[in-house]
Protein backbone atom coordinates (compact mmCIF):
# COMPACT_ATOMS: atom_id res chain seq x y z
CA UNK A 1 0.00 0.00 0.00
CA UNK A 2 1.46 3.66 -1.26
CA UNK A 3 1.71 6.31 1.50
CA UNK A 4 0.63 9.27 0.09
CA UNK A 5 2.69 12.54 1.51
CA UNK A 6 1.14 15.65 2.20
CA UNK A 7 2.37 19.20 2.67
CA UNK A 8 1.76 18.43 6.68
CA UNK A 9 4.18 15.25 6.79
CA UNK A 10 7.30 16.21 8.80
CA UNK A 11 9.63 15.53 6.46
CA UNK A 12 7.89 17.97 4.06
CA UNK A 13 7.91 20.57 6.72
CA UNK A 14 11.84 20.09 7.44
CA UNK A 15 12.68 20.31 4.16
CA UNK A 16 10.64 23.28 3.51
CA UNK A 17 12.45 24.97 6.07
CA UNK A 18 15.70 24.24 5.25
CA UNK A 19 14.77 25.61 1.65
CA UNK A 20 13.48 28.70 3.28
CA UNK A 21 16.83 29.04 5.58
CA UNK A 22 19.01 28.69 2.36
CA UNK A 23 17.03 31.02 0.30
CA UNK A 24 17.19 33.64 3.28
CA UNK A 25 21.08 33.21 3.33
CA UNK A 26 21.58 33.45 -0.56
CA UNK A 27 19.42 36.64 0.13
CA UNK A 28 22.01 37.93 2.91
CA UNK A 29 24.64 37.19 0.93
CA UNK A 30 23.78 39.23 -2.24
CA UNK A 31 22.62 42.07 -0.04
CA UNK A 32 25.93 42.75 1.31
CA UNK A 33 28.09 41.19 -1.59
CA UNK A 34 30.33 44.30 -3.21
CA UNK A 35 31.10 42.81 -6.39
CA UNK A 36 35.26 42.66 -7.13
CA UNK A 37 37.40 45.22 -9.57
CA UNK A 38 40.59 44.26 -10.57
CA UNK A 39 40.21 41.81 -7.59
CA UNK A 40 40.08 44.54 -4.66
CA UNK A 41 36.87 44.88 -3.79
CA UNK A 42 35.16 49.08 -2.53
CA UNK A 43 33.51 50.87 -0.06
CA UNK A 44 31.61 53.95 0.10
CA UNK A 45 31.06 56.44 2.96
CA UNK A 46 28.00 54.83 3.87
CA UNK A 47 29.23 50.97 4.11
CA UNK A 48 32.72 52.40 5.92
CA UNK A 49 31.44 54.38 8.26
CA UNK A 50 29.26 51.62 9.56
CA UNK A 51 32.44 49.30 9.63
CA UNK A 52 34.65 51.42 11.08
CA UNK A 53 31.15 53.04 13.91
CA UNK A 54 32.65 56.56 13.17
CA UNK A 55 30.76 59.36 10.99
CA UNK A 56 30.72 60.34 7.44
CA UNK A 57 32.32 63.38 8.60
CA UNK A 58 35.04 61.61 10.38
CA UNK A 59 36.04 60.08 7.55
CA UNK A 60 36.03 63.46 5.69
CA UNK A 61 38.27 64.47 8.21
CA UNK A 62 40.75 61.14 7.97
CA UNK A 63 40.67 62.41 4.26
CA UNK A 64 41.39 65.69 4.44
CA UNK A 65 44.26 64.99 7.09
CA UNK A 66 45.87 62.19 4.78
CA UNK A 67 45.14 59.59 6.90
CA UNK A 68 42.76 57.47 4.36
CA UNK A 69 43.56 56.63 0.93
CA UNK A 70 40.47 57.14 -1.24
CA UNK A 71 39.54 57.58 -5.16
CA UNK A 72 36.95 60.19 -6.19
CA UNK A 73 34.84 59.57 -9.44
CA UNK A 74 32.38 62.93 -9.84
CA UNK A 75 31.12 62.99 -6.20
CA UNK A 76 31.34 59.64 -4.95
CA UNK A 77 33.97 58.49 -2.58
CA UNK A 78 35.54 54.83 -2.68
CA UNK A 79 38.05 53.44 -0.40
CA UNK A 80 39.50 49.75 -1.05
CA UNK A 81 39.36 47.42 1.41
CA UNK A 82 43.05 46.32 1.41
CA UNK A 83 43.58 49.85 2.34
CA UNK A 84 41.72 50.24 5.02
CA UNK A 85 42.86 46.47 6.33
CA UNK A 86 46.48 47.64 5.86
CA UNK A 87 45.36 51.22 7.98
CA UNK A 88 43.87 49.55 10.94
CA UNK A 89 46.87 46.41 11.06
CA UNK A 90 49.33 49.43 10.93
CA UNK A 91 47.58 51.41 13.77
CA UNK A 92 47.00 48.47 15.73
CA UNK A 93 48.32 48.42 19.35
CA UNK A 94 49.10 45.61 21.18
CA UNK A 95 47.05 44.66 24.88
CA UNK A 96 49.75 44.92 27.99
CA UNK A 97 48.59 44.14 31.32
Amino acid sequence: MSKVITQDNEQVIQIYNRLKDTLTRLEDILKNNNPTFNGHRYMNDAELANYLKVSRRTLQEYRNNGILSYYQIGGKILYRESDIEELLEKNRQEAFR
